[in-house]
Order: structure tokens, then C-alpha cells, then sequence
């Protein structure tokens, strides 16, 4: 896990407009335990999972990142042995959830890694150089990518531990 650099880069004051947004979005849809704005970021605790999990949109080197993120080693290494025990793709699989959901844009890409505040962290960008911070279609986009998140890792390692009757 190779930990990528960060700008320490502000958010432009439309972020806030577009995690606003989003809230709402993570709210409507009903599968995460709470959706709350915070500290610059959308914070969506992860329903279900045996260890304290977060899905989050947050700003960072000039872009929008939709990740999960823990604390957990086990849990992220729950995800990870998942993984490599199917030998799925995680690219492909964040694809085919975001692409039920309607998305259509090109494959997601990825980042993993343990964070300076010692979160383990998966990661992944979202394109919205077209669209404009404060748009619908951008928040339309990142909620795309925000719920294929939650549904691909809920199916991962113990992000659902209320399934297996834990």
C-alpha cells in the first residue's frame, strides 16, 4: 500500500454546495446508518459492518475522492483477503455496481493505502472538470460513485457482518 501525496490543497466554496447535495442523496437512498457533512467532507458510516467503517467524499489535490475508510487493520485486511481468495478485480467490480446504478462513464480507478491519520484507505477519484462543482450532474455523478462504493463493499470481507448473523 504506497500512501500518495497530498497538496493540503482548500476546497473551493462550491464543494460545500456539492456535499450538501450529496447528503441528501446519501440520505434518500437509505443504506447507510447516518450522512452527515463535517469538517469539509461527507461523512456516511457504513451500516452493518463489524468494525467502524466510513464512506466519505472529500476534497484533496485539487479533486473530488469518493473512499472508504477504517481504522480497523482487520477489516480492511478482510476486504483485501476477499479479494484475493476470488480473485475479482476491484476496478471491475466498483464498474458493474456503479453501472446498475446508471453510471456510464469510463472504469474507476483506485487508491489504497494507510493514511497520515493511520485510516486504512480505499480511494477513488471522480472526473467533474466538465460538469462544474455545483451542478446536479456533478452530484449526480459523485452519488453514482458514492453508492456503487457502498454496494461493492458491502459484499466484501466483513462490511456486512449483520448478514452473516453477527
Amino acid at each position: 500500500m504506497n500512501q500518495p501525496r497530498t497538496t493540503g490543497d482548500i476546497a473551493p466554496a462550491a464543494f460545500d454546495t456539492l456535499l450538501q447535495k450529496l447528503r441528501q442523496r446519501a440520505e434518500s437512498a437509505g443504506v447507510f446508518a447516518s450522512a452527515v457533512v463535517k469538517d469539509g467532507r461527507l461523512d456516511c458510516l457504513a451500516d452493518g459492518s463489524a468494525e467502524t467503517a466510513w464512506y466519505r467524499v472529500r476534497w484533496d489535490a485539487g479533486r473530488v475522492w469518493v473512499c472508504l475508510e477504517m481504522a480497523d487493520r482487520w477489516q480492511s485486511e478482510s476486504i483485501e483477503t476477499d479479494l484475493v481468495h476470488t480473485g475479482d478485480k476491484l476496478d471491475e467490480l466498483l464498474e458493474e455496481e456503479m453501472v446498475e446504478l446508471g453510471y456510464d462513464g469510463p472504469r474507476p480507478t483506485y487508491e489504497h493505502f494507510r493514511s497520515d491519520d493511520m485510516l486504512f484507505t480505499f480511494r477513488t477519484p471522480v472526473d467533474l472538470d466538465s460538469l462544474g462543482l455545483e451542478t446536479e450532474q456533478a452530484a449526480e455523478r459523485v452519488a453514482l460513485v458514492l453508492l456503487g462504493y457502498e454496494a461493492c463493499f458491502r459484499q466484501l470481507g466483513d462490511m456486512d457482518a449483520d448478514a452473516d448473523g453477527e
